[in-house]
């Protein structure tokens, strides 16, 4: 018997839909801080990000769905078996985080914080000049579903998009170039605006150090909403406390939760939000997982090929994969 452990916040009908597909199936409902190794070690399926640890209890673990786009820690060794099939939630968080990424983006261009904070202490004084979206050079690395939200977001605004990824395809029509990797730093220095939303893979580790943060253009924004893990913390710091940016907004850490003693807090121009760009804070994201899940479930049942599958070499999705 199929046994699938199920860790989303779903309704009783999504549970319905479930047991719709896999009618035979044993189903067990619960929050992940209340998986234990016990429970991990009695499932055939996992639908849900649990602690990587606990997969590694079941060797015979057959498909995991995570909740997530990001894979970090599920492709370590010894976390699941060579043949068990990993799929993540790309293609859910799009809309969340380019929204986020947008509202980000226009508090800093328009110096919305230092209007706020003038508010709480009762000051009337005009911060001066401001800066547009329309006809600015934005820098997408990172040019898959969350990407390409933001990037039709900025076009709607009148921007000139160019998306970074690891290899060119088709352009779409939302960018107005497409690059690769190696001339990330010619870009760097041509952007008014560097949006990042790519996973934390070997690769991508401190991708954006010293180096990268001096070939950006004076004055430019920049946006971290992949993993903390692609800036290099203190670069960022230096750069920021210098003046070189007009600001700077993180989702992502090195560390999370951030440090009370961490130098960030203290960065000007920089806002700080929790990693809360994704996650289950809006309704049509969990909805979305949902349904990627509901067909990997039918997958899983009838042994169909799978959506969002990841390569567990990189930890993108697999090249051609739904």
């Amino acid at each position: 018997m199929k046994r699938i452990l199920v860790t989303l916040p779903v309704t009783e009908e999504q549970k319905r839909q479930y047991s719709n597909i896999a009618p035979e199936a044993e189903f067990i409902y619960c929050r992940k801080e209340e998986v234990t190794a016990g429970l991990a070690a009695r499932v055939t399926a996992v639908i849900g990000n649990i602690a990587p640890s606990l997969l590694a209890v079941n060797q015979g673990i057959e498909w995991v769905q995570l909740n997530s786009a990001g894979t970090d820690g599920y492709l370590a060794e010894g976390v699941l078996s060579g043949s068990a099939v990993l799929t993540n939630a790309t293609g859910a968080y799009g809309t969340a985080i380019a929204e986020h990424m947008t509202g980000q983006l226009l508090m800093l261009l328009k110096k919305f914080p230092v209007y706020l904070e003038n508010q709480k202490n009762r000051i009337w004084k005009d911060a001066g000049r401001v800066r547009p979206i329309i006809g600015s050079n934005i820098l997408i690395v990172g040019a898959g579903d969350i990407g390409m939200e933001f990037a039709s977001r900025m076009k709607a605004f009148g921007a000139y998009i160019t998306g970074i990824r690891r290899t060119v395809r088709e352009k779409p029509d939302c960018m107005d170039e497409m690059d690769t990797a190696e001339n990330l730093e010619k870009r760097l220095a041509q952007a008014d605006v560097v949006a990042v939303c790519l996973p934390g893979t070997r690769e991508t580790f401190h991708l954006f150090s010293e180096r990268q943060f001096a070939a950006m253009k004076e004055g430019a924004v920049f946006l971290n909403v992949g993993r903390g893990n692609i800036v290099d913390t203190e670069a960022l710091v230096k750069v920021l406390k210098e003046g070189k940016l007009w600001g700077a907004s993180l989702d992502v850490f090195e560390q999370e939760p951030l440090p009370e003693d961490s130098e960030l807090w203290s960065c000007p121009n920089l806002l700080i939000t929790p990693h809360v760009s994704g996650g289950f804070h809006l309704p049509y994201t969990v909805d979305r997982i949902v349904e990627i899940s509901l067909k990997n479930l039918a997958s899983y049942i009838h042994h169909e090929e799978y959506v969002s599958v990841v390569d567990r070499a990189t930890g993108y999705k697999v090249s051609g994969s739904l």
